[in-house]
């Protein structure tokens, strides 16, 4: 059984920055891609950004561009999300994700075989 914990959710104002981890409980993704996404009350769970394991290709949603980060650590077999100047509209739950993904798949929620419990994120505006 394959987890993974996310961490270092929580409130922020808006303009603000957080970074969330997410850690696999083995070694398991070296071939796989990694996504993050997110859920708010009432709206569909929609994709953030994705990065594949080998390569290091990123992948971002047009709203998170330029704001956002998604980076590997293979020592650790953990990713991360840096989110820069946030605004309220990612008020959300965020969610790590993993999975054999295929080419261009990277944004579909149904690619990906193992999720986290998530993390809630807050602005504050």
């Amino acid at each position: 059984q394959v987890q993974l914990v996310e961490s270092g959710g929580g409130l922020v104002q808006a303009g603000g920055s957080l970074r969330l981890s997410c850690a696999a409980s083995r070694r398991t993704f070296t071939s796989y891609s990694m996504g993050w996404f997110r859920q708010a009350p009432g709206k569909e769970r929609e994709f953030v950004a994705a990065i594949r394991w080998s390569s290091g290709t990123t992948y971002y949603a047009d709203s998170v561009k330029g704001r956002f980060t998604v980076s590997r650590d293979n020592a650790r077999y953990s990713v991360s999300l840096q989110m820069n100047s946030l605004k309220s509209e990612d008020t959300a739950v965020y969610y790590c994700a993993a999975g054999s993904v295929s080419g261009g798949g990277e944004a579909s929620r149904h690619e990906y075989d193992y999720w986290g419990q998530g993390t809630q994120v807050t602005v504050s505006s």
